[in-house]
């Protein structure tokens, strides 16, 4: 079952679409909560064209995520992507 979407406007700061988030949510590789921040996870994927995005969001209600930052993804999570 696909989660509920909702956007914080600063999920757009680093000008990934809407339609690359939507993507990489669909198509996670990587999913974990974060350690040490509470509720947020981090969610990485590929956008539409297969470049690595990373998505922090926080979950809400039974199926729902809020997404607050997008961006490329850094080198420093390029090792989670083969786990």
């Amino acid at each position: 079952m696909e989660p509920e979407i909702e956007f914080k406007q600063t999920a757009f700061k680093h000008q990934i679409p809407e339609a690359d988030i939507r993507w990489a949510v669909k198509t996670a590789r990587y999913e974990e909560l974060m350690e040490g921040y509470g509720d947020k996870y981090l969610l990485l994927g590929s956008d539409t064209k297969g470049n690595p995005l990373e998505i922090i969001y926080e979950a809400f209600g039974e199926n729902g995520i809020c997404i607050f930052h997008a961006m490329k993804c850094r080198k420093a999570y390029f090792p989670l992507l083969n786990e």
